[in-house]
């Protein structure tokens, strides 16, 4: 399905959107409410990577299995947190497989490391890479170190099951750690349930627990990362655009909440309500000439950021990125493709993009390819407010943010299917 987006000439003000809970935090707590099936969360996710979590682990509930089959799609979470959670149930044999896209991205590191605690995991395919299989063992060791620059959801999946190891586990970090904030949401969570952890300089320790007391209903946040459309789209308007968006804390675990402070650099405030609201405004069209970004702990908001300093013709530099062309595309490349014949000037690195340059404002038809990839859509929708747009496969979106064109339309903005 590829949609046009015209150019929108409205004004768009105390516009309020709901945004359904994280994909990080709901696919986190899924996994502990299917290791300890006494907590109860809500306004979790709706998007198709916690729907992935959701189906395997109903059926991995199902009796009498001798094997199973997880299809996970795209899901790159649930691909790391399945692989981990197979691994510690006991008598079960599973293959874990997905995508053409996923079968080539890597997890070596994460099948290693479950191994050395005991595991048997194996691969069917390609060494290093989905699909795998995985006989469910109870796991005897408890120590193990992993580089401390690999992804977050490597070390993440081994801290979700390590309650349920009869040790714990004790997970030495090596080197600079480059996702702390997607970690520390983990052991955040964790805590939340009631088990002790501890973080250190480098080294993780988690304690072991057999069962999840009764507790209040966890309330998911909503997410960050599709909150950051609608700073693009406030940044990209007049003065005077106003969006309520709920529900989020102003101490939030999620790394992506840092967007209420980056885009005071495009003249957009943000304020905490008492309902748990935000309300993001443009209050100035103040802007710098240029800017310097590490994102390493926040990676998926940089194509938004790319875009919206595009639109406004700011000359930025993206760093800490390497995480991104392992993505569902490499993300660095596909911004390079679609921003250049646009008029940008790109350069990408392993791990930095810079762009310099302002749209074609007389450009007709501006045709964005997607690459299966939820963010290139949903980053390049906000430049409909300066020119009109074709988004291909815009379908890409339910990834992570399904309802996201009825939400566009729900304020304004004309879509059309073409």
């Amino acid at each position: 399905m590829n949609l046009k987006i015209q150019n929108s000439k409205f004004k768009i003000q105390n516009v309020t959107i709901a945004i359904t809970g994280s994909k990080s935090e709901t696919n986190r707590l899924l996994l502990l409410q299917a290791l300890y099936p006494n907590i109860s969360i809500e306004n979790t996710s709706n998007s198709d990577d916690s729907e992935v979590m959701v189906d395997a682990l109903q059926k991995s509930k199902i009796k009498n299995q001798k094997s199973l089959r997880i299809d996970v799609h795209h899901a790159g979470t649930a691909m790391r947190f399945l692989t981990a959670y197979f691994a510690i149930q006991e008598g079960a044999e599973v293959v874990l497989t997905g995508s053409s896209r996923m079968q080539e991205r890597p997890i070596q590191i994460l099948v290693d490391a479950l191994n050395q605690l005991g595991a048997e995991i194996t691969y069917i395919e390609k060494d290093g890479f989905p699909p795998i299989k995985i006989v469910g063992k109870k796991l005897t060791h408890s120590k193990i170190s992993l580089p401390a620059n690999v992804s977050s959801q490597y070390i993440s999946a081994l801290l979700l099951i390590a309650p349920k190891l009869e040790n714990g586990l004790e997970l030495t970090l090596e080197g600079a750690i480059t996702s702390r904030p997607y970690i520390e949401m983990t052991l955040a969570l964790l805590n939340k349930i009631g088990i002790v952890t501890s973080f250190e300089t480098n080294c993780i320790s988690v304690s072991p627990m057999a069962i999840s007391e009764n507790q209040q209903p966890i309330q998911i946040e909503s997410d960050w990362s599709s909150a950051s459309y609608y700073y693009s789209i406030v940044a990209l308007s007049e003065i005077g655009t106003q969006i309520h968006l709920s529900t989020f804390n102003e101490n939030s675990l999620q790394a992506d909440a840092v967007l209420s402070e980056l885009y005071k650099n495009f003249g957009v405030a943000t304020i905490f309500n008492a309902d748990n609201s935000i309300t993001i405004s443009k209050t100035s069209n103040s802007k710098p000439h240029a800017i310097n970004l590490q994102l390493n702990s926040s990676p998926d908001i940089a194509q938004t950021i790319a875009v919206t300093c595009f639109g406004l013709g700011v000359t930025c530099q993206l760093n800490g990125l390497h995480t991104l062309k392992i993505k569902e595309t490499d993300r660095l490349v596909a911004l390079k493709n679609e921003l250049t014949p646009l008029g940008a000037k790109v350069e990408i690195t392993a791990d930095a993009i810079s762009i310099e340059g302002c749209p074609n404002l007389e450009m007709k038809n501006a045709v964005i390819k997607t690459y299966q990839d939820h963010r290139m859509a949903m980053s390049f929708a906000p430049l409909a407010i300066k020119i009109p747009l074709e988004i291909e496969q815009a379908e890409v979106v339910s990834k992570s943010y399904p309802t996201f064109w009825n939400d566009l339309k729900s304020f304004g903005f004309q879509i059309s299917e073409i």
